[in-house]
């Protein structure tokens, strides 16, 4: 490209750059007065909520030495009453909300809030699939390691994808409630226990190895016959001899919670799929 083009082009890019620097300017004007709408309906709406509540206390002290035609009349004011609480609901779904205390130690004072209908339902369906498809691979990966392998570093690569699976679906739902979403509490109550017990089943003890149990394990003593069976070196108990050590590194794989079946267990909490609203 000669001289000549690069001047031209130059010319055209600093017009652009001129037109996205009044762009961005009205952005971010178009920004403060959206903080500042914000703001002001926020401190409208609790107002609101708070009359309305006074409101309703009057109301029911009153309800109780009204005439009948004075009853009709607070049942009116009642019904009224509940319809705008639910609509100052919807409207809370798209203002700035503090976040819960769980929110609050994750993710601190970050706001949440989707501003557009079409951002909620799009971050709702990537919750969704996230949920459908992680509980492919969480079932997947319990059925190999129930009865396809037999290794300790499977199963705590198991147990380690459930703490972070069920980590991250209470974080998203409370996100989800935040915007508005009507999410049972016994549903995400089951998340925050199925997060405990997986956390637990991670940490557990590792069974004893084969190869680290000595060939004679003193145990309390069995008998005095014992004694003169095994050696002087047994006189305060008898000793596992490597004819018993199978059985006894069994009793000690079940003691530490060393079992193909866990992993199978420990999916049980996550077959249902299905979000109630």
């Amino acid at each position: 490209m000669a001289l000549n083009g690069c001047l031209t082009l130059w010319q055209e890019l600093d017009e652009e750059y001129k037109g996205l620097q009044e762009a961005h300017r009205q952005y971010k004007q178009k920004l403060q007065e959206v903080t500042e709408l914000q703001t002001s309906c926020s401190a409208s709406i609790r107002c609101q909520k708070q009359k309305l509540q006074e409101l309703w206390v009057h109301l029911r002290q009153y309800q109780t030495k009204a005439s009948a035609e004075e009853l009709a009349t607070v049942n009116t004011l009642q019904q009224s009453i509940k319809e705008r609480q639910a609509v100052f609901f919807d409207m809370d779904a798209f203002l700035p909300q503090k976040n819960s205390l769980y929110l609050g130690l994750v993710l601190g004072s970050i706001n949440v809030t989707l501003l557009s209908r079409q951002a909620k339902f799009a971050y709702k369906d990537e919750y969704e699939k996230f949920k459908l498809y992680l509980t492919i691979i969480l079932v997947v990966t319990s059925f190999a390691c129930s009865f396809l392998v037999s290794y300790r570093v499977t199963d705590e690569i198991f147990n380690f994808l459930l703490v972070w699976y069920y980590c991250t679906l209470t974080i998203r739902e409370s996100i989800l409630i935040t915007n508005g979403s009507r999410i049972k509490g016994w549903w995400v109550t089951h998340h925050y226990v199925s997060t405990f017990l997986s956390g637990v089943m991670l940490t557990w003890l590792c069974a004893i190895s084969s190869i680290l149990l000595p060939e004679r394990l003193p145990v309390p003593a069995e008998g005095s016959r014992r004694k003169a069976q095994y050696g002087s070196h047994c006189c305060s108990g008898s000793c596992i001899t490597p004819s018993r050590s199978s059985s006894w590194q069994g009793t000690l794989s079940a003691r530490s919670g060393r079992s193909s079946s866990w992993p199978l267990l420990s999916s049980c909490s996550f077959w249902g799929i299905s979000l109630q609203h």
